[in-house]
C-alpha cells in the first residue's frame, strides 16, 4: 500500500441559525450560561472541533445506509469487514484488530474567519463570539416556567473549513463520493445541540476540491484544481460530478 494523492476539500461554513457545539464550564457564576459553547483557550474565541464535523458526517451516513451500518444498540458502527466503505473512509475504532491502513479522511478544527471576527467585535451583545439564547420549558401542569440560557455562536458567522482525503486505493475514488454525501446530509440536518429546537443549520459554501499526487510531492508541485469538478462549488454539485 502506498499514497496515490490526496484531495483536499476546502471552503467556508456558513451557520444559517446559532450554533451551539458545548464547551465545559470551568466554573458556575451568578448570571453564568447553563450550557457554554467550546473555546479556543488561545483566542478565547469559538471554534469548530473537526471531531464534531467528522462524527456527524459519519453517524448520518449510518442512519441512512442502515443495515450493516447502523449498529442495534445505537454505538458509532464497527465491524471485522476490512474493505467497509466507511471504516476505511472514516476510521476505526482504537480497540479494532483489523487492518484497512490509514484512515482516509481527516478534519481539521474550524475556526472563524477574518469577517466573522469583525463583525463580532461590531455587535455589543456578542462576547467572546457568542450570544446568549434564553428559553424556558413549562409545567404542564401549573404552566410554571423555568428559564435556561444556551450560548450560541450567532447565526451568520463563518468558519474556515479544510479536510483532507487520502487515495491509497483505487476503490478509495468511491469512498471521496462518502464525504460530499454526508456533507449533504449534514447541511439538511445540524451541527451541534439543540437541533430540534432550532439551532445548527449550517451551509458548506464555496467549497475547493484540490489534488496533490505522489509525485507532485517529489517535485514540491502545490495543490491544483481536480478538473473532474471544475466549477463546481457546493457539496451537491460536486456530488453529481463525482
Amino acid at each position: 500500500m502506498q499514497l496515490i494523492k490526496n484531495y483536499l476539500i476546502k471552503g467556508t461554513i456558513v451557520c444559517e441559525t446559532g450554533m451551539h457545539i458545548g464547551g465545559v464550564s470551568e466554573s458556575l457564576k451568578i448570571g453564568g450560561t447553563d450550557s457554554p459553547v467550546i473555546m479556543n483557550r488561545m483566542t478565547n474565541m469559538p471554534y469548530i472541533p473537526g471531531s464534531s464535523i467528522k462524527g456527524k458526517m459519519r453517524s448520518l451516513l449510518e442512519l441512512k445506509h442502515g443495515t450493516p451500518w447502523l449498529m442495534e444498540n445505537g454505538e458509532p458502527h464497527k465491524c471485522k469487514d476490512q474493505h467497509c466503505d466507511l471504516c476505511v473512509a472514516f476510521g476505526r475504532s482504537a480497540d479494532s484488530d483489523v487492518n484497512s491502513g490509514p484512515t482516509r479522511l481527516v478534519v481539521r478544527d474550524c475556526h472563524p474567519t477574518s469577517e466573522t471576527e469583525a463583525m463580532w467585535k461590531q455587535k455589543d451583545d456578542i462576547l467572546h463570539g457568542t450570544e446568549i439564547k434564553g428559553e424556558n420549558f413549562l409545567n404542564r401542569l401549573t404552566s410554571m416556567a423555568t428559564p435556561r440560557f444556551i450560548e450560541r455562536v450567532p447565526a451568520g458567522s463563518t468558519f474556515a473549513f479544510e479536510m483532507v482525503f487520502s487515495l491509497f486505493d483505487p476503490k478509495d475514488e468511491n469512498r471521496l463520493k462518502l464525504v460530499f454525501e454526508a456533507m449533504t446530509l449534514l447541511e439538511d440536518n445540524y451541527l451541534g445541540g439543540y437541533g430540534s429546537r432550532g439551532s445548527g443549520k449550517i451551509t458548506f459554501c464555496d467549497i475547493e476540491l484540490k489534488e496533490k499526487t505522489s509525485d507532485d510531492y517529489k517535485i514540491g508541485k502545490d495543490w491544483h484544481p481536480y478538473e473532474k469538478v471544475s466549477g463546481a462549488g457546493s457539496a451537491h454539485e460536486i456530488l453529481e460530478r463525482l
